[in-house]
């Protein structure tokens, strides 16, 4: 570890970037595990630079002619290039930090400080690609560089647009920082942070929880670490004290459109839904892209729709489902988020009951086997009436899957996460 000026920029860094809304990032249904992660530095090369061999020199006919931009030459000022690259980084001149950082490693290519420090410019300058190149490489060269560590963490957690391998490999970079005795001590919160981001997206709130707590019991103050512990308390169906963390919030600029958006889901579930509806419109109002107005069909509409989409189902499918009541509810039950240990996210799109259809019944449940579509989640989750037609044939074919014996993992590699 060699450049602190990380922190400071990481977590600046971390308060501007986009994640996904987190009251509507939730659409998967009843998952409530997540796969490992997999180790995609080797992957991240071959998908962004193939070595062509002597094919390469050979122009097709329809080829452009690409527009070469060289770097400017590194102004180290009579320093190190490397030294000059993080002055450069930590003043925010990028381009400056990238020219240096560039020379660093040409000069010694397998110096993997120079590798992630190129990483951290190229990412400040939205170069997302070649930013995961050069952290993969600094990683090839020494896995436990922490700065390294912390940049492609945030990079895949944070930065990019959020998918679950991209939050497993932030987890996957977060928590090898941590588990580290060589990491410095002020790298840590902002390691401990990342992770819980990571792990509040990919639904394991309990490990979210205790993360935010690495950062909270080193520096109180941290909003984000706050609004991550509050998310974390509401996925974990921990109502009264979710409810407590988000009024907290209420004042924080950065956050407060969040903060009404889940503070409306908890009333409703208290069955305030006038209050909800208040604080609902409160977030659409300070972020109208984040909430806009949810396609809510009325319920017989919604149960119109649930209908179509069974009819719509292959042969096989409802054949399966023979038996299985197909129920329409407003949002989950206490009861049934509580089953599971950790509880379902209250933002469940379905729910399957029971056990799969290879398993027996044993009697503790009428029926034996059930499913239940959410009409406000699902609406919460799209953005149009299409897209919600869309979605409840997804939710479908995802709790259907249940009842033929896959779990979340199969059927997130089938794209019905």
């Amino acid at each position: 570890m060699s450049r602190r000026g990380l922190l400071a920029v990481c977590l600046l860094l971390l308060a501007s970037c986009k994640r996904p809304p987190p009251a509507n990032a939730d659409a998967g249904t009843d998952a409530g595990t997540v796969t490992t992660a997999v180790e995609a530095d080797a992957g991240a090369l071959a998908e962004s630079s193939v070595d062509a061999g002597p094919l390469a020199s050979v122009k097709r006919p329809d080829d452009a002619v690409a527009e070469v931009h060289p770097l400017a030459v590194c102004d180290a000022r009579g320093g190190a290039p490397l030294d000059a690259a993080r002055d450069y980084y930590d003043s925010g001149h990028y381009e400056e930090a990238l020219s240096c950082s560039a020379q660093a490693a040409a000069q010694d290519p397998d110096l993997a400080a120079a590798h992630a420090e190129r990483g951290a410019a190229l990412a400040a300058l939205n170069r997302e690609p070649e930013a995961q190149l050069a952290y993969a490489r600094a990683l090839a060269i020494d896995p436990g560089d922490a700065d390294a560590l912390l940049g492609a963490a945030h990079l895949y957690a944070v930065q990019l647009p959020s998918t679950r391998e991209r939050d497993e490999l932030g987890v996957l970079y977060a928590e090898r920082g941590l588990s580290q005795p060589s990491t410095p001590p002020e790298l840590v919160p902002s390691l401990a942070l990342v992770a819980a981001m990571a792990f509040n997206d990919l639904g394991q709130a309990d490990q979210a929880l205790d993360r935010a707590a690495i950062v909270l019991a080193r520096e109180p103050g941290n909003a984000e670490a706050k609004y991550e512990k509050a998310l974390a308390l509401f996925e974990l169906c921990r109502f009264r004290e979710a409810k407590a963390a988000f009024v907290s919030l209420l004042k924080d600029k950065d956050r407060a459109a969040h903060a009404h958006q889940h503070l409306g889901l908890l009333l409703e579930r208290e069955g305030q839904w006038a209050k909800a509806d208040e604080h609902f419109q409160k977030a659409r109002a300070l972020e109208p892209e984040d909430f806009p107005p949810p396609p809510l069909p009325s319920a017989d509409e919604f149960k119109a729709q649930v209908k179509r989409a069974l009819a719509d189902l292959p042969a096989d499918m409802r054949q399966d489902l023979e038996g299985v009541p197909v129920a329409t509810e407003e949002i989950p039950s206490e009861d049934d988020l509580l089953a599971n240990q950790p509880p379902l996210s209250p933002t469940i799109l379905g729910l399957f009951r029971g056990p799969s259809l290879q398993e027996p019944c044993d009697g503790s449940e009428t029926p034996c086997r059930s499913v239940a579509l959410y009409r406000r989640n699902l609406a919460r989750a799209v953005r149009t009436p299409e897209e919600l037609r869309e979605q409840i044939r997804v939710t479908l074919l995802h709790e259907i899957g249940h009842l033929r014996g896959e779990d979340d993992e199969e059927l997130a590699a089938r794209g019905l996460e």
